[in-house]
């Protein structure tokens, strides 16, 4: 969808139509939405495509990855440099299938940058599991959430979709991750979850109102993944376990990061579903 009284112009440089500066220019910079399917950098002009696995889960928890990585010898297949140092996508075999795996980094930008990179270097199915803060201190340490919806508190989303308040996640793709842990009898909740830049700008009022909104969970990266997955057409969900306590009582980090059983045991419940993850196509604009 355009923005208001845009029209729509030939580029000299790739003979697309692109929206003139003077068509999107709004008050606040991050509504000036170009729908123009593509940019300066298209991640698949500049990525290698590879022999992949279609199949790929994306892990917040790099000392899950390290150890996934070692114990069964996974062969790295990909390198992605960054200012931090090298990125690694690894694979292995699951359930007789080939499955790929990475640690994504943390915030929107990067987890959206390499959702883009890995879907442009061949794989096709996403999983992501990560932790998450409770807006409710009753939900415990370990509780498991499938966001299928997440407030745009956020910037990345905004270069990917429409201005908007939230994003949804791909119902078929809700469907098979439910189905996957109601098959191994784990309790979990639907729920919609927040998504802010900022962990230090988490204020009592605003956690209030996402909580009055209906949100159950806090991160960064979750409204991002989504509006990537849309833009791109890329069949996408994720896991995440309640965390640390983000309460209007006082921040509880509740030991959160040192779950290891939690941690790793989630690696391996996305790992299953995402192997058997339905193409859907994904939600496409």
């Amino acid at each position: 969808m355009a923005p208001p009284n845009s029209r729509p112009r030939s580029s000299p440089c790739f003979g697309v139509a692109f929206y003139a500066p003077w068509a999107m220019e709004r008050e606040f910079p991050i509504l000036e939405y170009d729908p123009s399917p593509r940019a300066i950098i298209e991640p698949a002009e500049i990525i290698d495509r590879i022999d992949a696995p279609e199949a790929c889960v994306l892990c917040f928890f790099l000392e899950v990855i390290e150890k996934v990585a070692r114990e069964r010898d996974a062969k790295v297949i990909m390198k992605r440099p960054w200012e931090d140092g090298d990125h690694l996508v690894y694979e292995i075999e699951h359930q007789g299938k080939r499955l790929a795996f990475a640690q994504p980094g943390v915030g929107a930008p990067p987890a959206a940058a390499t959702l883009e990179e890995l879907h442009a270097a061949g794989c096709q199915r996403f999983i992501a599991c990560g932790g998450a803060g409770v807006l409710d201190k009753a939900d415990k340490v370990g509780k498991l959430f499938v966001p299928n919806e997440a407030i745009r508190d956020e910037g990345t989303s905004y270069h990917y979709l429409q201005p908007s308040r939230t994003v949804e996640a791909d119902p078929v793709v809700i469907e098979a991750i439910v189905d996957g842990l109601k098959r191994k009898g784990l309790a979990h909740e639907v729920c919609r979850t927040w998504t802010i830049d900022s962990p230090f700008r988490e204020t009592i009022a605003k956690a209030a109102m996402r909580k009055a909104e209906g949100c159950k969970t806090v991160e960064m990266e979750t409204a991002a993944f989504l509006a990537v997955a849309r833009f791109r057409g890329i069949p996408f969900g994720q896991i995440l376990y309640g965390g640390d306590a983000v309460v209007a009582e006082g921040w509880d980090k509740r030991a959160w990061q040192d779950r290891k059983e939690i941690r790793e045991r989630l690696f391996w419940l996305a790992a299953d579903i995402a192997v058997d993850l339905p193409d859907t196509g994904g939600i496409e604009e």
